[in-house]
């Protein structure tokens, strides 16, 4: 198995920098794949990434039929919507893998393909998007993560595919073992820290100089790793952010509130209420953080307010 083509569904922040580190080795058989309005801008506009242009090639689905390998790196909230699209371009040769932050990803993408053709990953990777524009830090790069969600079968053909296509690549990437574990864990990384900081409007140095931010973040922590015990995985205790980052760091869900956008609230919030229902676990602190976020939207959004 080799891959030669690629394409991507999604090019915000994530999409570009995995088709930079791609075009590196398959050149223009990595495309964006778009329709519309998106695809005459990429097309126009081209993307500038760490304030160096290019111009991707932009295919449409079906144009961009029988690829080897799919990525879907768009914001959760538009991923229904991609089903079929998804569903055109893969054939049942193409390996699908989905990047998005979260945990049912794949499970949402497997109603349009064999679920079988679905590698899990996430990505580790700082950065920051206004329009076309978009940086990334270099030296906070953790990479991308994938793996098979059978351990057993941690080294199978599509896994080397990746591998031998990657190798190629300046991407930073890793192979793993227990790819779950590293997604749950992720997971209630970005509940713990995206949304208490994005319903105060506060920079990431308040987790370590608030005791009472922190308090919520540990929380929201506790009640993610009790659901995903349940589902028997173990994602350990709380731990503070990284020491790396900047105070004034800003993560996805404030920087979608800041610029007016909708949030991912729906992926993380929203998923973890639906999955304690299920459970039968409580999760408060993920429930009023959910509709925080969404009275925040609502205003961001011109529905309501009224400061003076």
């Amino acid at each position: 198995m080799k891959i030669n083509t690629a394409a991507i569904i999604g090019a915000g922040a994530i999409g570009t920098y995995l088709w930079w580190g791609i075009n590196e080795s398959l050149g223009d058989n990595v495309c964006f794949v778009a329709t519309g309005d998106r695809k005459e801008r990429l097309e126009k506009d081209g993307i500038i990434l760490n304030k160096k242009a290019y111009m991707p090639v932009v295919k449409t689905p079906s144009q961009a039929k029988g690829a080897d390998l799919l990525i879907i790196a768009t914001k959760y909230g538009a991923l229904k919507g991609i089903l079929p699209d998804i569903k055109e371009i893969a054939t049942e040769n193409t390996i699908v893998m989905s990047v998005l932050n979260g945990v049912d990803s794949e499970e949402i993408i497997a109603e349009a393909v064999n679920p079988s053709q679905i590698i899990y990953s996430l990505i580790r990777i700082a950065s920051q998007r206004v329009g076309n524009v978009i940086d990334y830090d270099e030296g906070d790069i953790g990479g991308l993560f994938f793996g098979e969600p059978d351990s057993k079968n941690a080294h199978s053909e599509r896994i080397n595919a990746l591998d031998e296509l990657f190798s190629h690549t300046p991407l930073v990437y890793h192979i793993s073992d227990d790819i779950l574990n590293e997604q749950w864990s992720k997971y209630a990384w970005n509940l713990s820290y995206n949304l208490p900081q994005a319903i105060l409007n506060v920079g990431i140095g308040a987790y370590t100089d608030s005791s009472h931010v922190k308090f919520i973040s540990e929380k929201i922590w506790d009640e993610t790793a009790a659901v995903a015990a349940a589902k028997g995985i173990d994602i350990g205790g709380y731990l503070l952010p990284r020491s790396t980052l900047k105070n004034t760091a800003r993560f996805s869900t404030l920087q979608d509130l800041d610029a007016k956008r909708p949030t991912e609230v729906d992926m993380f919030a929203g998923t973890m209420i639906r999955l304690g229902r299920e459970l039968n676990i409580p999760v408060p602190y993920c429930e009023f953080a959910y509709h925080a976020i969404k009275a925040l939207e609502e205003r961001g959004a011109g529905k309501f307010d009224y400061d003076a």
